[in-house]
């Protein structure tokens, strides 16, 4: 049995991609009296209606609208009969970005983009040859209109009628695709199909979950991974009424109980005293330290242009900065939880989870099956921000079905949850840059040192140079002409887990880059939008800065207090630039007006998504700005609530204006693109404002107090 979540998440990631292959755009037809079933996504019964199985998970990004949106345009289906379903965990909806069942990395649409359009289009054809044979017509003369397929001569038939005929037939290899011009349903702003659900309750959330018997369970987590306990009192946990066993598990220690309250009060009342060792010496202080050294220490090469500099050109200007970024929880509004039941050599768990693939693997190591006996019931997820990726709170509730020999509903309050690990690695970048007294940037030079969050998650080993891609995103690829750059990674090892985090290493390299890049163009006189256009010749990052600038009024004058600050980044397929408009109150607190966005993400699917998106991003990312924050203090998360791990209130939420770019690129991510220049653009407006230079995240008002 593996002891720690670590050996845990590296045993399931090693195996996960064991027996798994892309999705197949369609499957063999099967002659069927009542459905016809072209291929795993789709399902067409005689009422005509067409239901779309998503094997993404939902979070609030609206993948139950996109995915059948791609089905259906090419079915040419009418969108009024269009149902979906949430797939089951089977390899046949592995995502293809990623090569197993998951959710994440705003892969989603670009990702399914062709295989379910393919999906739709071959069904389409299909349908199109039952109805020519039955009425001895060329299917080239026949037409589809909103789930019909129509004659030359005004005849038409519902899928419905010809679905027989067609579940005889071979499933097309290459069916023919739409043109971008002629889609009627992609591109066009379409209301979200799960939202009925949502408004009258009756969507089911992984923390609905229920079935007769199964005990609920809350746990004494371990502080760090690999801690152990001394010692606890179990006697004083089953003391407790409702309290039904304690289970000590390589995560921690849980109590089960007949219901929530008996389960957490039993929990309270077990007094934990862990084995800390050298591991209660670890602190926010002990971090920055650690940072520093990676910083000076940064060997591993991630980038390297023209010549170092060891003597600028008459004229020439040097400047260097060093900004911080700390760990950061992921504050899911509903805290993680799973309901497990082991039967004999079968598992069936109800959660929402990110990780359909890599989850059944572990849980197949983990309770001894074999992983098709693995069912995975998804529901809901109450945001998601790469948190529900991890297996951690399946892994364990599984264990405790296991052990217990009931089924278990494994609940984290929010303080379980922001004191469980898995946070955005924090990370320390110094640069160093040169501008010439032409105004153009002659030097960028960057040493950045964190934790690798690709290791730490058991999602992947660092190549032989030793960086992590994720440790430079942003910063190695940043898409500015500079003639000289050095880019190095130093790795530094604290002991609390990291994992993914919206929008991962843009959330602080963007941060980063973009607010030197403002340095940069003060150091040369220079306005903050021209020196980035001068410095790109990328058309769609000029695109969207020449967007958002134009739309928010860059140049023009504003009210009085306010200023503008400008950011651009390019992260998962996707361009985002974005203006806020700040003030600066007399006791440093600032305050964003609005927030204007300019997004090209290529070909879309649903207009109205991608605003919500990019609102998310943007409420997400502030909130980290003025208040995110993990620290720790002998070993232990200092945070525990929204009372000190605050996020954004409606009233201190902007104005957000979306302009979504014209394109027939191909398809971007646009869950986690928002995010990335959100806190540059703010404190690039703070420092026009007040001439004060925001390194450091979260923002210290002290800084920029003048009264």
């Amino acid at each position: 049995m593996l002891t720690t979540r670590r050996e845990l998440i590296k045993a399931g990631a090693g195996a996960l991609v064991i027996g798994f292959a892309l999705p197949l755009p369609a499957r063999r037809a099967i002659a069927a009296t009542s459905t016809f079933t072209p291929s795993a996504w789709l399902r067409i019964t005689p009422d005509n209606l067409v239901t779309v199985i998503c094997g993404s998970s939902e979070m609030g990004q609206g993948v139950l609208t996109a995915i059948p949106m791609l089905v259906a345009e090419e079915l040419d289906a009418d969108w009024a009969q269009v149902r979906v379903e949430q797939a089951p965990a089977d390899k046949a909806y592995n995502n293809p970005a990623f090569n197993m069942q998951g959710t994440g990395g705003s892969s989603t649409v670009k990702a399914h983009w062709m295989p379910l359009r393919q999906a739709g289009a071959a069904a389409r054809e299909m349908l199109v040859s039952a109805a020519a044979t039955q009425w001895q017509l060329e299917p080239a003369k026949l037409r589809t209109q909103s789930g019909r397929v129509i004659a030359p001569d005004g005849r038409s038939k519902a899928y419905g009628e010809l679905i027989n005929d067609a579940a005889a037939l071979k499933v097309p290899d290459k069916p023919v695709l739409k043109k971008p011009k002629d889609f009627k349903i992609l591109g066009k702003p379409t209301r979200r199909l799960d939202t009925p659900a949502k408004v009258d309750g009756s969507a089911r959330f992984g923390i609905d979950a229920h079935v007769d018997g199964m005990l609920v369970a809350v746990m004494a987590r371990a502080p760090l991974p690999g801690v152990k306990p001394l010692r606890f009192d179990a006697d004083k946990a089953k003391a407790v009424k409702g309290v039904v066993d304690v289970i000590a598990i390589g995560n921690g220690v849980a109590v089960l109980a007949d219901g929530y309250w008996a389960a957490k009060t039993g929990r309270d009342a077990l007094a934990v005293e862990w084995d800390l060792q050298d591991k209660g010496k670890f602190g926010s202080d002990m971090l920055a330290a650690q940072l520093g050294e990676g910083v000076k220490n940064a060997k591993a090469i991630a980038k390297t242009q023209g010549k170092p500099m060891d003597a600028l050109p008459a004229g020439a200007k040097m400047l260097e900065a060093t900004y911080e970024a700390p760990y950061l929880a992921h504050a899911c509004m509903e805290p993680m939880n799973c309901l497990a039941w082991v039967q004999g050599d079968k598992v069936s768990i109800w959660a929402g989870t990110q990780a359909q693939g890599p989850v059944q693997m572990v849980l197949a190591q983990m309770a001894g099956v074999k992983p098709e006996n693995i069912t995975i019931n998804t529901a809901m997820l109450g945001g998601g921000f790469g948190r529900r990726f991890a297996p951690d709170f399946t892994a364990d509730a599984t264990e405790l079905s296991k052990r217990s020999g009931k089924p278990v509903k494994l609940i984290y309050s929010r303080e379980d949850d922001m004191a469980a690990g898995f946070y955005r690695p924090p990370s320390m970048a110094r640069f160093q840059g040169a501008v010439g007294k032409d105004g153009r940037a002659l030097l960028w030079r960057a040493d950045v040192a964190s934790p690798s969050v690709m290791e730490g998650s058991g999602f992947g080993k660092l190549p032989a140079s030793g960086v992590d891609e994720e440790a430079v995103t942003g910063i190695a690829d940043h898409g500015y002409e500079i003639p000289n750059q050095h880019v190095a990674y130093g790795r530094v090892e604290p002991p609390a887990q990291v994992w993914f985090w919206r929008s991962v290493g843009h959330s602080s390299n963007s941060f980063y880059t973009e607010s030197f890049v403002d340095e940069m163009a003060h150091a040369a006189g220079a306005d903050p939008l021209k020196f980035r256009l001068a410095m790109l010749k990328d058309k769609r990052a000029r695109g969207v800065l020449e967007l958002a600038a134009a739309k928010a009024g860059w140049g023009k004058p504003l009210p009085k207090g306010r200023s503008h600050g400008i950011a651009v980044a390019n992260s998962f397929g996707s361009y985002v630039a974005e203006v806020a408009e700040v003030s600066v109150g007399a006791d440093g607190t600032p305050k964003v007006h609005h927030v204007t966005a300019a997004v090209d993400c290529g070909l879309t699917a649903n207009p109205l998504t991608i605003a919500r998106q990019i609102e998310s991003s943007i409420c997400y990312a502030l909130s980290a700005m003025l208040y995110g924050r993990i620290s720790f203090e002998g070993g232990r998360v200092q945070q525990s609530n929204f009372h000190d791990y605050p996020v954004v209130r409606m009233p201190e939420m902007p104005a957000v204006a979306v302009h979504i770019v014209p394109s027939e690129e191909k398809p971007g991510g646009i869950g986690e693109p928002g995010t990335p220049p959100l806190a540059p653009a703010v404190c690039n407006a703070i420092f026009a404002a007040t001439g004060k230079r925001i390194r450091k995240l979260p923002l210290d008002t002290a800084l920029l107090k003048t009264a």
